[in-house]
């Protein structure tokens, strides 16, 4: 089979497409024929070595947001069959730990990522355990699933398990143009909060906006946590969705309304930040770290997509081939909404 491979650490040109020998499923997974596969910014951090939360195992095949046919499934798999429309979810832990019952998996001592330390989504067929397959509905297609994934399962378990955003409240979405800060918008009017949203340039503010937000603010100008407190009468907001870090903390911190609460899933401008403790604690707002969602959840997710409830924005789909482009435009920041590759072109 066709597939991207990522045998060393360093810049696009450590991506190569490579024919590698066609995947097999063993006792309990499957085989699914990759029609639409999203690429995310932790493939680029693994590419790079960026971090420590993610030990990559090379050589690997990148990409964890997946969606496709079931061509082959392996001994005692009894909940799927080949033929089967699926959406492959990317986490594996071993389903019986307190996290894992609790539905908290990311926090599983076995936890894994596909297209961390599992090959992922990037080739022409991926393999997966049949408890990682999500049946999709006939009205979703490929795209949409690969493109909803991972980002409205987050932004869903930031909203509503972390922060508890309920109706009436106003939730603050930094970069709106992302995936997941485009889909917490999407979900956070869905549950009947006002949305304001910011985007690094006036062109993506504006297109949020279009897409459903009360406001758009650039997070590039200075003092725009000010224009957020005009906005909510000087209250300020009761949530704030972030995954930027160091280019927009400060000010999103001076955007919360008093108890609100700060709900951080990435660092993609850096990690390093200040706070002031006396403001932390005076103004009783909380700051909360976030990582994926549960099981639970992503079936809810799967069931508002079917139900035309929300829409992943799609920037372009590209070829296996342009592996190297896809994450270089998401790099840059040349996108609003997702970029996915389809294998089959």
């Amino acid at each position: 089979m066709k597939a991207v491979m990522l045998r060393r650490h360093g810049g696009l040109d450590a991506l190569t497409v490579e024919e590698v020998p066609d995947r097999t499923a063993g006792p309990g997974e499957a085989v699914v024929r990759v029609h639409a596969v999203a690429v995310n910014r932790l493939d680029c951090w693994v590419r790079a070595n960026i971090g420590h939360a993610y030990q990559a195992r090379l050589p690997l095949i990148p990409g964890y947001d997946v969606a496709g046919e079931v061509v082959q499934v392996g001994a005692g798999v009894d909940t799927i069959a080949p033929g089967d429309r699926v959406y492959v979810h990317y986490d594996f832990s071993c389903g019986r730990c307190r996290y894992c019952l609790a539905g908290d998996e990311s926090l599983c001592d076995r936890y894994g990522v596909m297209g961390v330390d599992h090959d992922g989504g990037y080739a022409e067929l991926v393999i997966a355990p049949q408890r990682n397959l999500f049946a999709l509905d006939e009205s979703v297609s490929f795209q949409a699933a690969a493109a909803a994934g991972s980002v409205y399962l987050t932004a869903y378990h930031m909203l509503f398990a972390k922060a508890g955003v309920r109706a009436g409240q106003t939730v603050l979405v930094v970069a709106a143009g992302s995936g997941v800060s485009g889909a917490a918008a999407q979900l956070a009017a869905w549950a009947g909060a006002r949305v304001v949203a910011t985007a690094g340039t006036r062109e993506k503010a504006d297109r949020a906006v279009a897409l459903g937000a009360e406001a758009g603010l650039v997070h590039s100008e200075p003092g725009w946590s000010d224009e957020v407190r005009r906005l909510t009468g000087g209250r300020g907001v009761d949530c704030a969705i972030d995954h930027v870090g160091t280019a927009t903390f400060s000010e999103v911190v001076r955007s919360l309304a008093g108890g609100g609460k700060m709900v951080l899933c990435g660092a993609s401008s850096g990690s390093q930040v200040e706070l002031d403790l006396i403001d932390l604690f005076a103004r009783q707002i909380a700051i909360i770290g976030s990582s994926d969602g549960s099981r639970a959840e992503l079936l809810e997710v799967l069931r508002l997509l079917a139900e035309g409830v929300v829409e992943p924005v799609v920037d372009r789909v590209l070829t296996l081939d342009e592996a190297a482009k896809a994450q270089q435009l998401l790099e840059e920041r040349r996108h609003f909404g997702r970029i996915l590759l389809d294998p089959t072109l």
